[in-house]
């Protein structure tokens, strides 16, 4: 086994990882800054307190790869498979974002905040989303099937379609004036 290269509390600033394989790291309290990593290997490294931002995250391989406390700020994350990641070093808060195509299957995302980003076309089928928000956020074509939302605060996220009898909602906040999205299956016309 190789010997594992730790970065601690290092600033990365403008660096191309764009379809590269990175091994054997891992990376402790470090800020990336307009990083690109699309199209990376990325199995098997650690982040663990980081911040990435305005960084290009798309259609990274992430299998094995461990995201502890990681907050993705301004950042593009398309098409991520998530269910790849270890699940035990396993937190985020993303915020400005663009997380269109992600697939986030079966993960445990408990009190995770998602702040002004797009979320279209995602995944959260049997995810944990307990207590977690998604504030001002558009979830356009999102999956939620077999979920637990309970307490999740939806009060100003948009677009979202939700069935009430496929997902544990209990104590979920919705704005009064936005819940068309959990009545869509009944056809109803709401003015």
């Amino acid at each position: 086994m190789e010997n594992i290269v730790t970065h601690s509390g290092k600033t990365f600033l403008s660096v191309n990882y764009s379809g590269k394989t990175l091994r054997n790291r891992e990376f402790i309290k470090c800020n990336f800054n307009n990083c690109d990593f699309s199209n990376s290997d990325l199995r098997g490294i650690l982040f663990n307190q980081c911040t990435f931002n305005q960084c290009n995250f798309s259609m990274v391989e992430i299998e094995a790869a461990g995201f502890r406390n990681v907050e993705f700020k301004e950042s593009k994350i398309l098409g991520v498979n998530f269910t790849r990641c270890s699940k035990f070093a396993f937190s985020f808060t993303f915020i400005s974002s663009i997380l269109d195509y992600s697939n986030f299957f079966g993960t445990k995302l408990k009190k995770t905040t998602f702040k002004d980003c797009s979320i279209k076309d995602a995944v959260f089928t049997e995810t944990d989303l307990t207590a977690s928000s998604f504030s001002g956020c558009d979830l356009s074509n999102t999956i939620f099937f077999n979920t637990n939302l309970e307490k999740v605060d939806f009060t100003t996220a948009l677009n979202y379609i939700i069935d009430l009898d496929l997902n544990r909602m209990r104590k979920a906040k919705f704005n009064a004036l936005n819940l068309s999205g959990l009545l869509l299956k009944y056809n109803l016309d709401i003015e």
